[in-house]
Order: C-alpha cells, then structure tokens, then sequence
C-alpha cells in the first residue's frame, strides 16, 4: 500500500479561490467524507479543529499537512486541496501555503503509519511539489504521486540497521503523524549532504521505528533529540546531547548535524557545565520536570477517582439518610468504591514516578513505598501509621528523596565487583531502597505532617476577606502562564486541599483554582464574537471553539491567543480570573474534584454563584481584551512608539 492508495480523485481539488484558512480547512474535511473512511464527520471535524487550535500544522515550501487522530475515522485517508494563491499559514520559513494535505487517522492507528511517513518524504522533494501545483486534473494529480513514490526506496529501507552512525537521532512529535517524519527525513538528508552518517529512531504513531541499539549509542558522536514531547532519556546517560524542538529538526537540521558531529554539545547526566549559575538554573528546570513527571501520572487517578465520588453522591438517594451518603444504593456505593480506589494510589503514584524520572525504574518502588508512608502519616512511634499524615507535600519529598537515595545507592553499590551486577536489581536496591526511605520518612512525617495541619488549620480559620483574596490569587496564578509554572502551582495547591479532605467532601479552593482556568478561553471567545474588529477572521473563527474548552476547564485554548499578543491577553485573562476566583470565595462555592468544569455543576455547593462568579470575570476579561486591543484598522500605539513616530 503506497500513499497514492489512501488519496482518490474524489477527495481532490485544485486551484481553489479560496483566501481563508478555515475555509480550506472546512471543505478538506468535506472531502474526507468521501467513501466511508469517516465514521462520523462531525466528530472528525472537531477533533481536527481542536489539533489546529494546539498549533499551527504549516510546514515549509507552500504546504501544510492538517491532520488529526480521532475515533470517528474507520482507516486512514488523504484529502488534498490547492489553491490559487497561497494563504498566511504561519509557516516558519514564511512562505504562504498553497498545498494542503489533510491526514485523517483513526485513534488507534499503527498500520499505515509508515504510509504516511512515505508522503512526508514525498512532500520535502521540489520537484514533486512543482509537479503537483502543474496538475490540472485529480487524475493528473493522483498520476504524479504514484510516479514519484516509485522512485523511493522500499518503505522500510530507513529502518534497515546502517554501519555504526557518527551522529544518532531521535524525533516525536505530540500525534505522532506528520513532523515526526518530517524531521526524521530532513536530519537524514542533511547528513547526506555533509557527508556524515546519520541514523535516526521515529517515535510515531505507530510505535517506535528504526530503534537505537546501545552499541550505537555508546560509539556515536552525539545524539539529536528533535521532539515535542517528553523521550526517556535514561539511555543517553553520558553522550553528548542537543535537544531541540521537533520544528527545529525540520528547519535547522543541516546547523544540528554539524553541531552533533563536532561533539559540540553536553553531556547528559554529566557536571561539567561553564558557570556554576547555569548549573543552578538548569537543576531548577530538571526539578521541575521531575516532578512534572510525577504529576502527569498522578493526574489521571485524581481526575478519575474524584469524578466517580462526585457521580456516587449525585446518584445517591439521600432519603435513606446522612449517615451512608454516597454509599446508600448499590450503584452509588459502587462508584464510590472505585473511586476511593484510585484516590489512594494518587500520593504513591506521584512520588513513584518524580522517583523514576531521577533513578529511572529502581526509583520506582522506593518513591511508591515513600508517598504510601506519606499518606498513612508512619511515624517511628507508629509506623503503621498516625492520625497525623504527610499528606501530598510529604509525598512531594518522598519523591524526590527516593530518586537520590537511590542515585546515591546505585553509585554506592557500583563498587561492587562486576560478578554482583545481577543481584543489584533484584536484591540489592530494593532491600536497601526501602530501609532507606522508610527512615527518612518516618523521619520527617511527624514535621510535613504538623506543617500540614498548621497550613490547612489556617485556611479553615480564614476570615471571609482573607479567603477572598486567596482564591483571586489563585485563579490569577492559573491564568500566569496557562500550563506553566505559576498555573501548575495553583492546581497542585488545590488538588492538595482535596486530598486532605474526607471522602466525598468539597474544597472551596479548588473551586477557585478550577474557575481561574476557565476564564481565559471563555473570556477570548466572548471577545472574539462580540468585539471582532480586534481581532482577525481567523482568529475569530478559532476563537469560538474556546467557550466549548473554557466550559471543560481546558486553559490551553488561549494559549495561542496569549503567544500571539501577551501585552494585551495574559493582563485582561489575569484580572478576569482573580474576580471570578474571588467571587467563588465569596458565594462559598466547593468542588468534589479536581476537573469536569461545568459538568461539575450537579454535585458542587452554590453551582448558581459558581456561574455567576464564571460569567462576571469571563465578561471583565472580554470588556479588558477590547479595551486593550486595537482595531485591526487602526495603528498600534505600541508599534508607534517604538517606531519614533
């Protein structure tokens, strides 16, 4: 199967009229739903929007490559549409788009994965791209294609093992469809124009392709990490690493093979950085994403234990009395069961996974074992555990003191003599691990554990002014940065305050923090529907989407707005969600979980003034964004100043 078997003329257009990026968008949708490919157009239609609002899908020379994974495709397909002229689609090399390719994919996908990357291959060639914008007719089109994919090598010709490569690489890009390739393909290329050996693994959809061997890991030059996603790095302990962006593998590829090649690059894992204030800065940056790491993985118990509480008190008949609430009927009780389950694994699974991302797998069970004793308080007067736990910041700490006991232990132990190496991780680490962070931590849970009680004893003793002011400060901080440091700070606050609560119980924090994310997207989408001389056509087709990501509590979709003008957005979103964090406070507003936006409405306290507190901070930030932005007709008074006019 080659890509000309998943185009078709149906699904072809040439030389379109259109001017807007959204139209083209649309009718390539349309075109997807030729044949039966597509399950349910609509739904495909929204996931592909939804990717687009994330970042823009525009690669070099004229072409952008839409595409999308969803649950409403059945098999992979192609859609094409060529225009006129070309339209600003934000591609790096600033080139307008005149060539689009839309790559529908099912959820799933791993089949024709490597079919794909063939047309990313294809789409890198110039005189393939001439060819295509000649064509006159759909059948001409699907002609060119099936001539030039004839002239590749077999498909899996780069995944064939090479000698020993001077410079290894590896690509990934979030879906794993398109840039992977992309820039698989441009690295490749550019060592065969510099002369040097490149050997790269894509780490796509459909799996992990062209995989490096640790021979050829010890024995390279440097290693290339071009990718938009985490990559477990365990593996290049030692070797000289760059990492970059996976855009950045595609446009500055030729610049990172020769860099790579001339060992110009550090050593990861290593100490010898130039300046001591590098070192500093750069294990500020390796914390936090240690204990990013840790968070991601906890998220998916919290989210999805804490929603099956909220659905277990919903369902309940509260007629049968306070006493078994939640628990009363056979479904609710059940619910509630399930969701008790995931909740406490949620302080374990943090610390176990902050572990590993600094010991790599034998920090796993000592980080485990260390957010457990955490939660259970152990203390060496009653390690089975006291009334007093650690909680979620001793679960902080168990991580992170877990993962370098464990690198201090494995450095210890590699005294050894080689004969014992087997031992080590069946015997040795565990064995020690465990009486290590066993002490420590029933070393410090009796303090975590005061700190704790004297942290959350003081919010419950808050005047109403001071409570006020806390859940504006914490709104604001989720609208900082949305996604970033400030934003994960207030969340991780605020899923603290319901792990210290009983079962079933609502935090009027994390009703705050919840709000201050939903006020940026929906604050953005009132704007651009009421106020659209501020913005552009585009950005106000795109803008609509927010209400439904707002209403969700995802921020991410004023991300784009924020990057393209933060002066004006990041202040109106801020203010916007510390008056709704406030009023939260004020109404008395209380959550069962961590995230379900408005869906959470049935089981919150005061859902009324929890929509009205969201509705008067997300129409503050909408009056802030047309006050601060300019009229698309009208100068910038910031350009103007800067010019000296």
């Amino acid at each position: 199967m080659g890509v000309a078997d998943l185009l078709s003329p149906q699904r072809i257009e040439l030389n379109l009229p259109f001017r807007d990026k959204q139209a083209v968008l649309e009718r390539l949708v349309e075109l997807e739903g030729y044949g039966d490919a597509i399950l349910d157009l609509e739904a495909f239609r929204r996931d592909m929007m939804a990717r687009e609002v994330q970042g823009g899908t525009a690669v070099e020379a004229g072409v952008a490559v839409p595409h999308a994974k969803s649950a409403a495709v059945r098999y992979p397909s192609l859609a094409v549409v060529t225009l006129r002229e070309g339209i600003d689609c934000g591609a790096l090399d600033g080139i307008p788009s005149d060539v689009f390719f839309m790559i529908a994919a099912p959820a799933d996908a791993e089949l024709h994965m490597a079919v794909l990357a063939r047309l990313t291959t294809l789409l890198l060639e110039p005189e393939f791209l001439e060819q295509l914008r000649q064509a006159v007719t759909p059948e001409e089109f699907l002609e060119i294609v099936d001539e030039f994919e004839q002239r590749l090598p077999q498909l899996d010709c780069r995944w064939q093992e090479a000698p020993t490569p001077k410079v290894l690489a590896v690509t990934a890009c979030p879906t794993g469809i398109a840039h992977t390739y992309m820039a698989a393909d441009a690295l490749e290329r550019a060592g065969q124009r510099l002369g040097i050996s490149v050997k790269v693994e894509t780490q796509g959809a459909g799996g992990t392709k062209n995989k490096l061997t640790s021979q050829e890991i010890r024995q390279c030059t440097a290693v290339v990490i071009a990718a938009g996603r985490e990559v477990d790095m365990s593996r290049f302990q030692g070797i000289k690493v760059l990492r970059v962006s996976v855009n950045e593998g595609i446009y500055r590829a030729e610049e990172l093979i020769q860099k790579a090649a001339s060992g110009d690059a550090p050593v990861y894992g290593g100490i010898d950085l130039p300046r001591e204030v590098v070192r500093i800065e750069r294990a500020g940056v390796r914390a936090y994403r240690q204990l990013m790491n840790g968070v991601s993985h906890m998220l998916p118990f919290v989210i999805g234990g804490g929603i099956l509480i909220a659905l277990a008190f919903l369902l309940d008949d509260l007629s049968l009395g306070y006493a078994d609430f939640g628990s009363n009927t056979p479904v609710s009780a059940w619910l509630r069961a399930m969701g008790q389950a995931a909740l406490s694994f949620m302080l374990p699974i943090l610390a176990g996974f902050t572990a590993v991302s600094i010991a790599d797998r034998p920090g796993l069970m000592v980080g485990f074992v260390g957010g457990a004793l955490a939660a259970s308080g152990s203390t060496f007067a009653a390690p089975e555990g006291s009334g007093v736990a650690a909680g979620f910041l001793g679960a902080m700490i168990a991580g992170f003191a877990g993962g370098y006991l464990m690198l201090g232990l494995k450095k210890l132990l590699d005294r050894l003599p080689r004969t014992m190496e087997g031992i080590k991780p069946i015997l040795l680490y565990p064995v020690a691990g465990l009486l290590m962070v066993g002490l420590f931590m029933c070393l410090i849970n009796p303090f975590v554990g005061a700190l704790n009680e004297a942290l959350y004893g003081t919010l419950q003793t808050m005047g109403p002014e001071s409570r006020v002011a806390l859940g504006a400060l914490l709104a604001a901080m989720m609208a900082i940065d949305m996604g970033g440091p400030f934003n994960k700070a207030a969340y991780l606050f605020g899923t603290s305050t319901l792990a210290s609560l009983a079962s079933g119980q609502r935090s009027d924090v994390m009703a705050a923090v919840m709000i201050g994310g939903m006020v940026p997207p929906l604050a953005i989408a009132l704007a651009t529907t009421f106020f659209k001389s501020r913005f552009t056509q585009e950005e106000c087709k795109s803008g609509t989407v927010n209400y439904i990501l707002g209403l969700c509590f995802i921020t991410e979709g004023a991300v784009p707005f924020a990057a393209g003008d933060p002066l004006r957005v990041l202040p109106a979103c801020i203010v916007g969600s510390a008056v709704s964090g406030g009023l939260s406070m004020l109404f008395g507003c209380a959550l069962p979980a961590p995230h379900g936006g408005i869906f959470l409405c049935p089981v919150m306290i005061n859902p009324g003034g929890y929509l009205v507190a969201l509705a008067v901070g997300s129409l503050v930030g909408m009056v802030l964004l047309a006050v601060l932005k300019k009229k698309k007709d009208e100068p910038d008074a910031v350009a103007v100043s800067k010019s000296g006019q």
